[in-house]
């Protein structure tokens, strides 16, 4: 590690996100800058309308082309997604519509402490801020979210994706906290990336052939009860995965991504998230770290 000074995270917290693969800071916003965020996300579900939406559930990969086109255009606009389990066979809303959204894209937020944590965490020399949103997590139909990595939906060549994860609301087994495998960013691949398909929609495609995939990491998942305010930083390549929430209680987060900038790395046009000239991925740094750590 580098000996220039830290300004905001401790060496062994550094230390610890390079070894296992994210980090929590607890207490990383305010109550109020908590709570700012949290009534924020309420009145943007009070303002959601159904009018012109196609009622589309956030997956990945699936043959409605009116919802892909409602997703591929929402870099730069506020868009809402719903929970799986707000449809009904008929594909109508069976709740009221403020408790059947699961995210809410893409919203931002300038914080001095994430510029201090790029910083000194250097994952990056030039990080960009990208896919911003709120997750909602509705009580008794939150989805689960099975295991994963993030590089394989925002993917630089070489991968660069660094979540940042806030708590709006208290995290708990009962409704769907974060759980991670430690270590394995170490050894688990990045085997995939989800792209834009010539043919129209998304899906996936193969970087390492299957055969050639390597045996899932060994280890027991880590669950990571959160308090509001608290901030997780997951590595890229880090498996992760939460829960469906079961409890009466929803789990409202804000998360956003950093990835490298060229020429460090490449971003090309097979993502499907492309930034446009209303809203670019906004650098966090105003001087590039002139170093990074590996890793």
């Amino acid at each position: 590690m580098s000996a220039t000074p830290l300004e905001y995270l401790l060496l062994d917290q550094v230390e610890q996100f390079y070894r296992d693969g994210y980090l929590r800071i607890p207490g990383f916003l305010s109550v109020e800058e908590t709570e700012a965020l949290l009534t924020r996300a309420k009145q943007l579900l009070e303002n959601f309308s159904l009018e012109d939406h196609p009622l589309t559930k956030f997956t990945t990969g699936d043959d409605n082309h009116v919802g892909d086109d409602y997703f591929l255009t929402s870099g730069d606009k506020i868009r809402y997604f719903l929970e799986e389990d707000a449809l009904d066979n008929n594909g109508k809303l069976n709740r009221e519509k403020q408790k059947a959204v699961n995210k809410i894209g893409h919203v931002t937020l300038n914080n001095p402490k994430i510029k201090a944590v790029a910083r000194d965490l250097r994952f990056h020399h030039d990080p960009v801020a990208l896919q911003s949103m709120v997750i909602c997590k509705q009580t008794h139909i939150g989805g689960e979210v099975p295991e994963h990595n993030d590089s394989t939906f925002l993917y630089t060549d070489p991968p660069s994706a660094l979540g940042c994860w806030i708590a709006l609301e208290k995290c708990t087994p009962e409704n769907g906290a974060l759980s991670f495998l430690p270590g394995s960013h170490l050894t688990a691949p990045i085997t995939k990336r989800f792209v834009r398909l010539p043919t129209g929609g998304t899906g996936f495609e193969e970087l390492i052939p299957p055969e050639q995939v390597p045996p899932k990491p060994e280890g027991k998942y880590i669950l990571e009860a959160c308090s509001p305010g608290d901030l997780v930083l997951i590595h890229g390549s880090v498996l992760h995965k939460s829960e469906k929430n079961t409890s009466p209680y929803t789990r409202f987060a804000y998360t956003f991504h950093m990835i490298e900038s060229p020429p460090y790395a490449k971003y090309d046009e097979k993502n499907w998230l492309q930034p446009t000239p209303k809203m670019p991925f906004s650098k966090i740094l105003d001087i590039p770290n002139p170093e990074v750590f590996a890793g």
